[in-house]
C-alpha cells in the first residue's frame, strides 16, 4: 500500500470515528471545569471547597462537541434554504 493511500485510509478512519462519537454522545465534559460545573478551589488550610459556577458551561458541566456544532449549523442552514 502506498503511503498516500495509507494516509487517506487513516484520515478517513479518524474522521468516521469522530463522527460516530458525535452521534453517540453529542455533549462532552467542559474543558475548564472538567465536567464538575464549578471550579474546585482550596482554602488556606488546603481543604477543597466548591467555587463559583463555571462561566464557560454556565454550571452544567457539559459542552457541545465541535463536530456536532458543525452538523447542527449545516442542518439549520439546509432547512432554512429549502423553505
Amino acid at each position: 500500500m502506498t503511503p498516500i493511500l495509507l494516509a487517506i485510509a487513516l484520515l478517513l478512519f479518524v474522521t468516521l470515528g469522530y463522527a460516530s462519537v458525535c452521534v453517540a454522545s453529542p455533549f462532552g465534559n467542559c474543558r475548564k471545569c472538567n465536567g464538575f460545573g464549578f471550579a474546585m478551589t482550596t482554602d488556606r488550610k488546603g481543604k477543597p471547597k466548591r467555587g463559583k459556577n463555571c462561566r464557560r458551561c454556565k454550571g452544567h458541566g457539559k459542552r457541545i462537541r465541535v463536530g456536532r456544532w458543525l452538523y447542527n449549523r449545516a442542518a439549520r442552514t439546509y432547512r432554512q434554504g429549502t423553505r
